[in-house]
């Protein structure tokens, strides 16, 4: 009974530092600071395996929350926002440094054997959301066969015969999906459309 009153009074205080943080009040910031750099710290250090690098960007994650605090008040999950923040901004460095999304996609991979599941499990919700979200904005035909050529890992041959239209169709109509979501992605959530990809499809 006390573990759960303390529990409520902890997320308590954690709402009001939040809201004082909304409000541009340092105070907010420094409190907010406190309660969760080490979580992050130790969430970017799975990526890049550097100390020093893991508090570069841990700082920077935390820099970016103060300059963006005006967005917090419409953040239904503020945890979930600032641990997709810390992964979108770390993997955003990392490739500014490989300048490659195949030495990514390696990077990433050694995280996915590190990660916890509880955490990825909730961005990887908020990327197949906005992926369908995104989705849904295009012609039923382009959607149908973005699913089939991505989700279902199937040809341009096999879903050009199953829909009996020509391959160079089947191209196009994937030409254009790709173009929106990645100027919807890069826009949006500021990686790039092959990380989103990955993560949404590694399993």
């Amino acid at each position: 009974m006390l573990g759960e009153q303390l529990e409520i009074k902890s997320k308590d205080s954690e709402d009001a530092l939040l809201q004082q943080l909304i409000a541009g009040d340092p105070n907010g910031f420094a409190g907010i600071y406190a309660i969760h750099n080490r979580s992050i710290f130790r969430f970017v250090l799975k990526f890049v395996n550097s100390a020093p690098l893991a508090e570069d960007l841990t700082q920077e994650v935390f820099i970016k929350i103060w300059e963006g605090r005006s967005r917090l008040s419409e953040v239904k999950s503020f945890k979930a926002y600032l641990f997709i923040t810390a992964r979108n901004h770390t993997l955003n460095r990392l490739k500014e440094i490989f300048k490659s999304d195949v030495a990514m996609g390696e990077v990433i991979r050694g995280f996915v054997q590190l990660r916890n599941d509880t955490e990825d499990e909730i961005q990887h919700k908020e990327y197949l959301q906005f992926l369908k979200r995104i989705l849904n904005t295009l012609p039923e035909r382009t959607k149908e066969i973005f699913k089939q050529c991505r989700e279902q890992g199937r040809t341009y041959d096999e879903v050009a015969a199953e829909l009996n239209i020509s391959r160079n169709a089947v191209k196009n109509h994937m030409v254009h999906a790709m173009k929106v979501l990645r100027s919807s992605v890069k826009r949006e959530l500021g990686i790039s459309i092959s990380i989103l990809l990955f993560i949404i499809f590694k399993n």
